[in-house]
C-alpha cells in the first residue's frame, strides 16, 4: 500500500465513520467501483484504532466522568448501596450504555442452516453480487434520519406548546432501559448491512423516543467507543494470526499515516456533526444518502442484468 491510498482512506474512514453516511457502504462502494477484493485487515483495524482516538478526543471529559462513576458504582454495588432510583446522571448514562451493549451478543448467533454467524451478513452483504444491498441500505438510513428528524421538531413543537424552554433543544435527556435497548438493537440490525449508518440509525432511534438530539447523539457516540474497541480485539486477532499460518508483511509507515488522518479528520467529523445537528442541517446528510443510495441500486440492477460489475466488465459478481 503506497502512501497516498493510505492517506485517502484514513480521510474517507474519518468522515464516513462519524458523519451519518455510512462507512461500510461507503467502503463497499470503493471496493466495487475499484474491483478490489481483497482486504488490508491490519490496516482497517488500525483504521478503526484512529478513529477511536477521535472519539476520545472530543468525549474526553465525558469519557473520564462515566469511568470514574461506574468505579463509585461498583463500589456500591459490592458494598449494598446501589439504588436504582437514586441514580445521577453520570450513573444513568453509565447503567443505559451497559443495557445497550447488551443486544450486540445476538450478533454472534449461528444462522441455521450455515457456518455463518449474525455478524458475518454484513461481509457478505458486501460482495459485489449484493451490491443493491448496499444501495437500499443507503436508501434507509435517508429514511431513518427523515423520521427522526421529523419527531425532533413534533417533540421540539410540544415542548413549545407546555412553554417548557430547555438550552440544547427539547427533547428528554436521561435514557430509562427501553430507550437503551430499542438504540442497542438499532446498533445491531446497522452492523448487519453495508450502508446503514450506525451513528445515523441510533441518533434516529434515540429521537423516535423523545431524546433530546444532542444528548442522543452524545450517547450514540460513546455506545460505539466499546463496539469499536471490541471490533478492533477480534480483527486484530484475525489480522495478525490468519487460519492460513502465513506470515504477516506490514509497512509500517502508511499504516501510521492512515491511522493518524483518520483521528484527525474524525474529530473534526464530529464536531461538524455536532454543529450540523444544533443548527438543524440534517437535511444534507438524508439528501446525500438518499441520492447515493439511489445511484447505487440502479448501477446494480443493470448489473444483475448482466452478471458483471459495470465498472470492471471482465469481472464477475461475486456472491
Amino acid at each position: 500500500m503506497d502512501i497516498l491510498s493510505a492517506i485517502v482512506q484514513g480521510i474517507i474512514q474519518g468522515l464516513t465513520e462519524f458523519l451519518p453516511v455510512s462507512s461500510s457502504g461507503h467502503l463497499a462502494i470503493t471496493q466495487h467501483i475499484f474491483g478490489m477484493t481483497e482486504d488490508n485487515l491490519f490496516f482497517s483495524v488500525m483504521l478503526h484504532i484512529g478513529t477511536l482516538a477521535a472519539v476520545v478526543g472530543v468525549y474526553i471529559k465525558l469519557i473520564i466522568s462515566l469511568l470514574k462513576e461506574f468505579g463509585l458504582m461498583m463500589k456500591d454495588i459490592f458494598t449494598g448501596k446501589f439504588k436504582w432510583s437514586k441514580m445521577n446522571p453520570q450513573r444513568n448514562m453509565v447503567m443505559m450504555v451497559i443495557i445497550g451493549l447488551l443486544p450486540l451478543f445476538l450478533l454472534f448467533l449461528p444462522i441455521p442452516g450455515t457456518d455463518m454467524k449474525l455478524k458475518d451478513l454484513g461481509d457478505l452483504f458486501a460482495k459485489s453480487g449484493y451490491f443493491i444491498v448496499v444501495g437500499l441500505s443507503l436508501m434507509t438510513t435517508s429514511l431513518l434520519l427523515f423520521v427522526g428528524d421529523i419527531k425532533n421538531k413534533k417533540t421540539a413543537e410540544e415542548y413549545k406548546k407546555k412553554g417548557i424552554v430547555r438550552k440544547g433543544g427539547a427533547g428528554r435527556r436521561k435514557y430509562n432501559i427501553a430507550d437503551a435497548v430499542v438504540v442497542g438493537i438499532t446498533q445491531c440490525f446497522a452492523a448487519l448491512f453495508p450502508g446503514i449508518s450506525r451513528s445515523g440509525s441510533t441518533l434516529a432511534a434515540s429521537e423516535l423516543r423523545g431524546i433530546n438530539k444532542q444528548t442522543a447523539l452524545d450517547y450514540s457516540f460513546i455506545l460505539g467507543t466499546p463496539a469499536i474497541v471490541a471490533a478492533a480485539i477480534l480483527e486484530s486477532k484475525d489480522a495478525l494470526f490468519p487460519d492460513d499460518g502465513q506470515a504477516v508483511t506490514i509497512d509500517y509507515l502508511p499504516v501510521i499515516l492512515g491511522m493518524i488522518v483518520a483521528a484527525v479528520v474524525g474529530f473534526f467529523a464530529i464536531k461538524l456533526f455536532k454543529w450540523l445537528l444544533k443548527t438543524d442541517r440534517m437535511y444534507i446528510f438524508i439528501l446525500y444518502t438518499a441520492i447515493i443510495g439511489l445511484i447505487v441500486t440502479i448501477i446494480s440492477i443493470a448489473e444483475l442484468t448482466t452478471g458483471s460489475n459495470l465498472f470492471h466488465p471482465d469481472m464477475a459478481l461475486q456472491f
